[in-house]
């Protein structure tokens, strides 16, 4: 039997259009289209979670750095044995200055930058320049030298926690304690520097733009040169580049902090607590100080190290 037709008005045959399947290659543009906007979206949202994750992984492991290093408690300790250890040094330096008569305090109210009306209560926590040479011997100038090489060891120490380093043998103890020696002078002679170039460089806008990028300038070329120094060269040079710049800017940024924030505090505290107000306070800038030279080797490091690695491919671990 031929199958029923079915039939339209008049009991005529109903004629209706045969459905073809599409053709391969041809089928549903727009549903192709729509997929691929799905996909295309995906995709970008993916990428983004994928992107998010990798940065929040970086901090993670910065932060998993920085309490490896013990950023803070090692900045306090740095700031303790610089109050102890390397004022007092630099306090005979500044005092034996033929041409800088404001001895230390001069220093450290520049490198607060610290206004004239607020600098009078750090003046008169240091001794005046005639009472340091009237009471300095040969004797006791290697004393505070010899001090002054303790606060190089925590700094040295420092740098290796950050780099995963270890201390190196006891047969080169001596050549530690050179390199020591050396670190300290040059940062003496830079401190010295920096602070002279306040009298010769301050009389216009054009001069003070000429000593702002000699201090950067400078301060680039010691801490980079500082840190390989103290490391042995047991890191490639151009690996401590980016914490030395980042130490730099830091320090420049805790130099405009500190003439906003600590001036009003130094003035608060030496009404409220007197001299030790100052202390806490000069104390506290030492401390940003620590955290600023430790945290941007650290940070330096954590942007030319492999992810992968947590350790840096150094091409060896012995001091040269």
């Amino acid at each position: 039997m031929s199958p029923s037709v079915p039939l339209g008005p008049g009991g005529t045959r109903e004629h209706r259009p045969e459905q073809r399947p599409p053709a391969p290659g041809t089928a549903e543009p727009q549903a192709d289209a729509d997929h691929d906007a799905t996909r295309g979206a995906s995709d970008a949202s993916g990428g983004t979670h994928r992107r998010a994750a990798a940065v929040g992984d970086w901090f993670q492991r910065l932060w998993h750095g920085a309490e490896r290093v013990e950023l803070l408690h090692r900045s306090m300790g740095f700031a303790a044995l610089g109050l102890v250890t390397l004022v007092p040094l630099l306090i005979v330096v500044a005092a034996a200055d033929p041409f800088h008569r404001h001895g230390l305090a001069g220093w450290v109210v520049d490198g607060m930058d610290l206004p004239s009306k607020d600098a009078a209560s750090v003046q008169r926590l240091f001794a005046t320049q005639h009472q340091v040479l009237s009471t300095t011997s040969a004797l006791s100038l290697a004393a505070v030298a010899v001090f002054g090489l303790t606060f190089v060891s925590a700094v040295q120490n420092g740098y290796e926690r950050v780099w995963q380093l270890p201390a190196g043998p006891w047969r080169h103890a001596w050549r530690r304690t050179i390199r020591r020696a050396v670190w300290l002078a040059v940062l003496t002679a830079y401190l010295y520097a920096v602070a002279q170039s306040r009298d010769l460089l301050d009389g216009g806008t054009a001069q003070t733009a000429v000593r702002v990028v000699l201090i950067l300038a400078a301060g680039l070329v010691f801490f980079w040169w500082g840190q390989s120094f103290l490391l042995g060269r047991r890191v490639p040079a151009l690996r401590l580049l980016p914490g030395a710049l980042l130490t730099v800017g830091g320090l420049a940024g805790l130099r405009w902090f500190s003439g906003l924030v600590f001036s009003r505090m130094i003035v608060d505290n030496a009404v409220s607590y007197g001299v030790v107000g100052t202390v806490l306070v000069v104390e506290s800038w030492l401390i940003g100080v620590g955290f600023v030279v430790f945290g941007g080797a650290l940070l330096g490091r954590r942007l030319v190290c492999s992810e992968a690695a947590e350790a840096p491919d150094l091409p060896g671990n012995t001091e040269s």
